[in-house]
């Protein structure tokens, strides 16, 4: 598992729409799963799992992109989770800090 958190400046929908294509172009493999919306009075939320194949660990890997608004704030949270093939402990996780690295460039510009 690999994390990262930030608060934010700027618009949630130019956001979310950055986050959404630039983990999609970023990888071949790359795919939405799924994902939530919540509004209420002077917040928002969107949730998003993506998913990609890692060739280093030759497993998929998936992350959670949950971004939330309250007030004139933004923060993002991002966990990765899957890239290991152990049993008992978890190895080899490069293939989860590879999309989160793909993650925090898109995001840099907004922090």
């Amino acid at each position: 598992m690999a994390k990262f958190e930030s608060y934010l400046r700027g618009n949630f929908d130019e956001i979310a729409g950055a986050i959404h294509d630039g983990i999609l172009r970023g990888s071949a493999s790359a795919s939405y799963e799924d994902g939530s919306d919540f509004a209420g009075p002077d917040m928002r939320c969107a949730v998003r799992v993506y998913e990609r194949y890692s060739m280093v660990g030759k497993n998929r890997v998936s992350l959670n992109v949950t971004l939330v608004q309250s007030g004139g704030r933004l923060f993002l949270s991002a966990i990765t989770s899957g890239g290991s093939q152990a049993v008992l402990l978890k190895i080899n996780t490069l293939g989860e800090h590879a999309f989160l690295d793909r993650l925090i460039e898109v995001v840099r510009r907004y922090q």
